[in-house]
């Protein structure tokens, strides 16, 4: 009797953790990007999850595979995925489509909460403060002239938690990225505190859709999908 109520259970639970087999899987490359995604997050982050529950009105499994953002950018050429997310959509590569804006994030200029530094413009900021950027983002070009001629003010973090702790470290005067993704980041690792200067950008997310045959049918989907979002 025990050990059928074992096997019972057993297929049971592996009924509830596996997809469907009416069900598509959709698999993307993704970073840990805390809110908007994140191997450690119950949802995997705010922005899969809006993707995930996207896709569920199709009956679309959403599978994620973290890893550093420039790996994630080179796995998802392969036909194992469908793209990578979440992308500005600058970041989105030759290869790749954009779809259409998933979720949102916001591109600011932060500095420790203890220093009273000022700047009235982003050019006043480039040539007289020290500025930390994340080497592997790419940042829009509304801010990216700024920096040119300025390069030796520029301090390059290789992610977001090397960005704040060089930020509170005092290795630069101010930090650009995404404001919620520091101040999370400062709060959930109780890493110095930080406040937002000026917010510069909102920016959207979108998935960057590998652009081969194969892929042709979910870039419609997806496309389609958002389209009724907004009807």
């Amino acid at each position: 009797m025990k050990l059928w109520l074992l096997t019972s259970v057993l297929v049971i639970g592996l009924h509830v953790s596996q997809p469907s087999l009416s069900e598509e899987i959709w698999k993307i490359a993704s970073l840990n990007w805390e809110p908007y995604s994140s191997a450690s997050m119950t949802t995997q982050g705010n922005a899969i999850q809006k993707l995930r529950t996207l896709l569920k009105q199709r009956n679309i499994t959403l599978l994620v595979d973290f890893y550093p953002w420039e790996r994630a950018k080179r796995v998802a050429r392969s036909e194992e995925y469908v793209g990578y997310f979440p992308a500005w959509p600058e970041e989105v590569l030759d290869g790749f489509v954009a779809s259409p804006t998933i979720d949102w994030s916001w591109i600011g200029v932060l500095k420790r909460a203890d220093k009273g530094l000022e700047f009235r413009l982003l050019e006043e900021l480039f040539t007289g403060y020290k500025v930390g950027m994340v080497s592997s983002y790419v940042y829009p070009e509304e801010i990216m002239q700024f920096t040119r001629g300025s390069e030796h003010n520029i301090v390059y973090a290789p992610n977001e938690i090397s960005l704040l702790k060089m930020l509170v470290a005092g290795r630069q005067d101010f930090a650009i990225t995404d404001p919620n993704a520091m101040i999370y980041l400062s709060e959930r690792d109780g890493i110095g505190e930080i406040e937002l200067v000026k917010t510069l950008l909102q920016k959207e997310l979108v998935i960057a859709m590998r652009d081969g045959a194969d892929n042709q049918h979910r870039i419609e989907l997806i496309n389609e999908l958002l389209q009724d979002d907004e009807d």
